[in-house]
């Protein structure tokens, strides 16, 4: 799989949550480093789309389309301002 940064998802999240995202803040629940969400490292070619933390490699978000709704857990991100 090929890694990429956050922005390769900006218009999935801009679709999820109606909002310019890439520049938002998250923090990993595991290691509770922070970055932009352009920073993260994303996976598009895993099912779904899986966002992981660069520092620890955690998965922050996932993203998955399940008949024509988007589907997301933010388990692994403690924050997303």
């Amino acid at each position: 799989m090929h890694a990429l940064d956050g922005n390769a998802i900006g218009g999935l999240l801009l679709e999820v949550f109606g909002a310019e995202m890439t520049t938002a803040t998250g923090t990993c629940a595991h290691c509770g480093a922070a970055a932009q969400v352009a920073e993260l490292v994303v996976y598009l070619e895993a099912p779904g789309t899986v966002v992981r933390c660069r520092s620890c490699e955690s998965v922050l978000i996932v993203i998955v389309d399940v008949r024509g709704t988007k589907c997301v857990d933010l388990r692994g991100a403690a924050t997303l301002q």
